[in-house]
């Protein structure tokens, strides 16, 4: 296509930023993030419109020089990033509006924060170049340690700087990984990298667990996972939706797109790591949700043990395993930070998160209790939601690859089950007999207008998921297949050895002459 879209999508917010800039009263601000959020959103959808669904290689790449020695701006989609583009844009739009009164000082901004974070978002999802994407990953930690640090609650500023710090380190990691693969290969086209560079086992080795020390904690893994309930808690409401929605999913994200397909042999060298770590998550942050008496506290360590399904299932490196993992990511984006949403109305109300302040919400609230029990259900994965489709891939991959795996992941939907339906229970069923409660609102127009898109988006992906895996199907084989080839040189006789070396220098002095 002439546009180029994927510029347009990432770097739009930033007008809007600007825009905010220009026209810094709370009321314009608000409108100006709301209205770029809305345009990006469509933006996005244009991109799903111009994708074919078909064609498993990056799509609707732009490409251009930038900081030289190889180092290029490039961008593209394949069926693994793209719905990530669609879900980060999607889920703006709702920040931004549930945001619209709770949010009074500094509402510019606040606003601007969100923006670049936007940008920084969908950038990673796109970006085809190492350093393009390391500088948009950690770029987005800077919006969000401000909203957290600034409009975040009493603990803010050590909940701010733990979530900064844990991630940062991480990633520092990262960094000198990308070093080494970029001094061994000569280039940091991701591209070229997935295409025409196989780096030795004993360098994957290496490089993996430099990588998985950035994405498991990003993720995150137990036991990297400490900063989450801290930052979920303190956070405001949008500032929670992000985090749950959007940036737990890159570092899923970064094991599809780097751990993988490019270092395979040690992928399946330390996937009983993985599968061991992801079981903990789900059986223990389960134990521990049950434990909570603050509904953000809950929610957030539930967002542990769902990550736990889906390392297990991308892991498994089964077709079953990597679509659900995917598919779960997609849907625990959308129920997750519906389930912040649902936390933010009743605390806009009586400012607090307190389960014990609650009971019998259902008498005056009947439409939230509605809404809640939908997203609670697809929580905890009841067919007809999407919760259901990611769990029950993850587990039938898991199956596949060591039935053991998937008997001990499946005491985690029994748990899930539990804490879910427990909270749900106190909150919403039994007397209403608080007197603080009994003139409390059900939801108004704007809250409705917030809820009901993700109630029929979270029934529709569980009835009809069709559109989800028509786009990641071909991009998902492609990666599978390619693993396995790569894990086959890995493991060939040293009779191959040098012939495997010789075409490799040969794709390396081909491509950028170096």
């Amino acid at each position: 296509m002439s546009l180029p879209l994927l510029s347009l999508c990432t770097f739009v917010p930033l007008v809007g930023a600007a825009a905010i800039l220009l026209n810094p009263t709370p009321n314009s601000a608000r409108w100006i993030a709301l209205i770029t959020t809305i345009v990006t959103f469509i933006l996005s959808l244009m991109v799903w419109a111009a994708f074919n669904p078909a064609d498993p290689g990056f799509q609707l790449v732009e490409k251009t020089s930038w900081l030289g020695g190889g180092i290029s701006y490039h961008m593209g989609v394949d069926g693994i990033s793209m719905l990530f583009v669609v879900l980060t844009a999607g889920l703006m739009p709702f920040c931004i509006a549930a945001s619209w009164e709770s949010v009074q000082a500094r509402v510019a901004e606040y606003m601007i924060a969100f923006l670049v974070l936007e940008t920084m978002m969908i950038g990673v999802f796109c970006a085809l170049d190492l350093v393009l994407f390391y500088v948009l990953f950690e770029g987005g930690l800077i919006p969000m340690f401000l909203i957290i640090g600034i409009w975040g609650g009493k603990r803010r500023v050590y909940a701010s700087f733990k979530f900064f710090l844990y991630t940062f380190v991480g990633s520092v990691l990262m960094l000198l990984a990308i070093m080494s693969m970029y001094w061994y290969s000569g280039t940091t086209d991701i591209v070229t990298l997935l295409q025409g560079v196989h780096f030795p086992v004993a360098m994957q080795t290496w490089l993996w667990m430099a990588f998985f020390a950035s994405f498991a904690v990003k993720m995150p893994m137990w036991p990297v996972h400490t900063w989450l309930p801290d930052a979920h808690v303190e956070a405001p409401t949008a500032g929670s939706v992000i985090l749950a929605g959007i940036l737990l999913k890159m570092g899923g994200y970064g094991f599809l797109r780097f751990s993988l397909p490019m270092f395979p042999s040690a992928s399946e060298t330390f996937g009983p790591l993985v599968f061991t770590l992801s079981i903990v998550a789900i059986i223990y942050t389960s134990l521990v949700a049950l434990a909570q008496e603050d509904m953000k506290k809950l929610i957030a360590y539930s967002s542990v043990a769902h990550m736990g399904f889906v390392t297990m299932g991308l892991f498994t490196l089964t077709h079953q395993g990597v679509e659900g993992g995917i598919f779960q990511m997609l849907s625990h984006g959308v129920v997750s930070g519906a389930l912040f949403l649902c936390v933010g109305v009743v605390y806009d109300r009586m400012h607090t998160r307190e389960i014990a302040a609650y009971g019998g919400l259902v008498n005056r609230m009947p439409l939230y209790a509605a809404c809640f029990m939908v997203f609670t259900l697809a929580n905890v994965g009841l067919p007809g939601t999407s919760g259901f489709i990611g769990e029950f891939l993850t587990m039938l991959g898991a199956f596949m690859h060591n039935s053991w795996i998937a008997i001990f992941a499946a005491t985690g939907v029994i748990l899930s089950a539990t804490y879910a339906l427990y909270l749900y229970r106190r909150v919403i069923f039994g007397t209403l007999v608080k007197p603080s409660l009994q003139a409390i609102q059900d939801l108004t127009a704007r809250e409705i207008a917030i809820l009901a898109p993700l109630v029929v988006i979270t029934i529709l992906m569980g009835v009809y998921p069709k559109p989800v895996f028509d786009v990641t199907t071909p991009a998902v084989a492609k990666l599978i297949a390619d693993n396995k080839m790569a894990r086959a040189v890995d493991h060939a006789p040293a009779s191959h050895a040098p012939k495997v070396a010789d075409n490799r220098a040969t794709q390396i002095q081909t491509g950028d002459g170096r």
